[in-house]
């Protein structure tokens, strides 16, 4: 007799958007980031934590924010975080100008913080494996909002049940997740994150996307029309220092 399957364990994900106003802001948070934030956080149990900025042709974005992106195993472990945080006086030590910043030189505008839940359709993380310098890949990251929550979860269903999760994979999409977003400023909402070796081959795997046949099939059942309300896309660098 053989025991049943398992399935892994759906994750928890954190985005953090740091808002900037100038170069100086944007050098203290990723100094604060590369040398204090990440290696906390890898001491504190969590090993792949991204850090993105826009592309430098996203002229709206380019310079004025910062994503983060950190995988939880439990809700319990993203609410313990600041707690353990607070306890690590190595942190404290290493962020010590961006943590004591006054109120008259922040190092950041605003700091946004969006938490979402894995789709069961790809339940935890995967780090993508690219042999491209670092600033040629693409992380493309997308926001789906939807008319309301009902509807919104009928995008999250065509990604699970429908399969959508399934043919982007078997196009080689390289996802690093798939979310539903449980609370942020842009509910209701789903989230999830593609990866590229470089902007070309972005370009022509949504190419073959949108000329594949189970897509085509897909997009035309009368169950999943008009799920989506907007779409937000932003594509991203990751930095030298991000584990993703």
């Amino acid at each position: 007799m053989t025991s049943a399957t398992v399935a892994p364990k759906r994750e928890y994900y954190e985005i953090k958007v740091y808002n900037l106003t100038s170069s100086v802001q944007e050098e203290k948070v990723e100094r604060f980031l590369k040398d204090a934030y990440l290696p906390a956080l890898h001491r504190a149990g969590i090993s792949k934590v991204g850090v993105f900025k826009p592309v430098e042709t996203d002229t709206v974005n380019f310079g004025k924010k910062i994503f983060v992106l950190i995988p939880y195993t439990s809700v319990d472990q993203f609410a313990k975080l600041t707690e353990i945080l607070i306890k690590d006086k190595q942190f404290e030590t290493s962020g010590s100008v961006y943590l004591n910043a006054a109120y008259n030189d922040l190092p950041y505008a605003r700091l946004e913080s969006i938490l979402l839940y894995a789709f069961s359709g790809m339940p935890q993380l995967e780090v993508p494996k690219h042999a491209t310098p670092v600033n040629e890949r693409i992380y493309e990251l997308r926001s789906y909002e939807g008319h309301t929550e009902k509807i919104a979860r009928n995008k999250v269903k065509m990604f699970n049940d429908g399969d959508e999760v399934g043919l982007f994979k078997r196009l080689g999409f390289n996802a690093v997740f798939y979310a539903e977003v449980i609370s942020g400023s842009r509910m209701p909402n789903l989230m999830y994150m593609t990866t590229f070796p470089n902007k070309a081959s972005r370009d022509e795997h949504w190419k073959a996307f949108t000329t594949d046949a189970q897509w085509l099939k897909l997009k035309a059942m009368s169950e999943y029309q008009n799920n989506v309300s907007k779409i937000d896309i932003y594509f991203l660098h990751p930095t030298g220092y991000s584990d993703i």
